[in-house]
């Protein structure tokens, strides 16, 4: 398995998170089977890690049309995060430069 998964509904990222962090960045790969770690600038209370990672990713990506959804793991590092309207190599190539 792979960070990155394709579904019938769409692309989901296998992500390691990181709240609490001076700046959000993505941080290559963690553990096995990989996930993607991404530091979030926000702490993990009430959502706020959440919301902020979302935006990240939304900001990050930039493809017009790109949508993310939480999927699993809304109080958990390891999180599932659904992305409709972008293609593999898309992400691939926003979110490991």
């Amino acid at each position: 398995m792979s960070w990155l998964e394709q579904t019938r509904e769409g692309l989901v990222l296998h992500l390691y998170i990181q709240p609490k962090a001076s700046k959000s960045a993505v941080q290559g790969l963690h553990g096995e089977p990989p996930r993607l770690r991404v530091r979030v600038a926000a702490p993990p209370v009430e959502g706020e890690a959440n919301e902020e990672l979302l935006r990240f990713l939304k900001k990050t990506v930039r493809i017009a049309g790109a949508r993310f959804e939480l999927l699993r793991g809304s109080t958990s590092k390891t999180k599932d995060v659904l992305c409709t309207g972008a293609t593999a190599e898309q992400l691939r190539s926003a979110l490991l430069p």
